[in-house]
């Protein structure tokens, strides 16, 4: 069992705080979707959670070790990160984008090791790249890579997945399989943690919310006890509605919340 835990995280920047005073404990099988309107402080977090950017305050702890104290390697085997707005600055071909993914030192170029060739293809099926599997990874869309970039970090069966907007740029049947198969990990008793704008998504597919503002957190439990009116009214601005439950939950925007 994992536990992901942070303690008083704070981030600084020119004297502006980014992250202040966060705190909370994540555990296996939950899939926590993190909101928060633009500036929120949401791709800070995840880089701070996935030991990418250093807090100014506070620590982040994976089963109690602190995660600076982790061995970069042991840590790349133990969780995925997902950017937003990946790139692709080499033409390698797409198996070789997602291969990637099983070692920090697979070779760039040169077949791969042996006994990898299942593996990899179940990765570039589950994310309907089949038919781009040897085309050069700069040359596909910007929704075809985000999907590279899913089967990368998947391929690896990563403990914790940490993703930064997996659904940008994707069209609606990418967008609807991803967080089906972000939920999919949850179930299987991975912890997910990721960014996510369509609030509809995130109430219909991840187990816990987190809503961030101005850099504190502002609502973490549940989604079904977390994701309400006022929450969106204090967090976004905004009038809305929560239609229905479960897989059937609806968030209707009506409008600016009076004052904003």
């Amino acid at each position: 069992m994992s536990r992901l835990s942070a303690q008083s995280l704070g981030v600084r920047r020119a004297g502006r705080a980014i992250l202040e005073g966060v705190s909370f404990d994540l555990e296996d099988a939950m899939f926590v979707a993190l909101v928060g309107a633009n500036g929120a402080g949401k791709s800070t977090l995840l880089s701070v959670l996935a030991g990418l950017l250093k807090p100014d305050a506070g620590e982040v702890w994976i089963d109690g070790r602190p995660l600076a104290a982790i061995a970069r390697r042991d840590l790349a085997r133990r969780r995925a990160y997902l950017p937003q707005n990946p790139r692709a600055e080499w033409p390698i071909s797409v198996e070789r984008v997602v291969a990637l993914g099983l070692t920090p030192h697979l070779p760039a170029f040169g077949g791969l090791p042996g006994g990898l060739e299942p593996r990899l293809t179940q990765a570039i099926a589950a994310c309907d790249l089949a038919d781009h599997r040897l085309q050069p990874a700069t040359t596909l869309s910007g929704g075809e890579l985000a999907r590279a970039m899913l089967a990368r970090a998947l391929i690896g069966d990563p403990q914790v997945l940490i993703a930064d907007e997996p659904t940008a740029g994707l069209d609606p049947r990418h967008a609807l399989d991803t967080m089906s198969r972000l939920r999919g990990l949850a179930a299987r008793g991975k912890l997910v943690i990721a960014a996510v704008h369509d609030l509809t998504l995130a109430a219909r597919h991840a187990s816990h919310l987190m809503a961030l503002k101005g850099g504190r957190l502002a609502a973490f439990g549940p989604t079904a006890e977390v994701l309400s009116p006022e929450l969106l009214r204090h967090v976004f601005e905004v009038e809305a509605r929560v239609v229905g439950a479960g897989r059937e939950t609806l968030v209707d925007y009506l409008g600016p919340a009076p004052g904003s």
